[in-house]
Formats: structure tokens, C-alpha cells, sequence
């Protein structure tokens, strides 16, 4: 992928920002709401990217995706 890890994490955490409520619901295990997140960084990665994504690419966003979701839930208060 062609843009460095801080802009995608700054794209990822705009994802993450944009849809807070679908990012609670994933916390919860709410069926849905990771294929919804992970649909949504691709497509703002697409965007960013101006093309279809490869393979290896939506692999890399999903993972980084993710890591920060998994950081965001182990601060998360009880």
C-alpha cells in the first residue's frame, strides 16, 4: 500500500471516530458490527487510494483496524 502507517491509522481512527456506535456494538460482540467497520475503512481507503484495494491491502487495513479497535477496547472503562 502506498500510504505511510501514521496516514493510515489517521485514516483507520477517522473510521473509528466516524462510526462510534458500530465501534461500542463490535466491544460487545454485537453480531455484524466488525464486517460493518471493516467495510468502511476499505471503502475510505479506496477512497484515499482513488482504486479497488488488492488483496494483501484489505488484509493490512483489516489487521491495523483491528489492533486499534483492540487497544481502543482494552482502555475502555469497565
Amino acid at each position: 500500500m502506498s500510504v505511510s502507517a501514521n496516514a493510515l491509522d489517521a485514516l483507520l481512527l477517522g473510521v473509528i471516530r466516524d462510526h462510534r456506535e458500530r465501534v461500542l456494538a463490535w466491544m460487545d460482540d454485537v453480531p455484524g458490527s466488525w464486517g460493518f467497520l471493516a467495510g468502511q475503512a476499505v471503502l475510505a481507503c479506496r477512497q484515499q487510494k482513488g482504486d479497488a484495494l488488492s488483496d494483501a491491502e484489505r488484509r493490512i487495513v483489516w489487521h491495523r483496524l483491528w489492533q486499534l479497535l483492540t487497544e481502543l477496547k482494552q482502555q475502555a472503562p469497565e
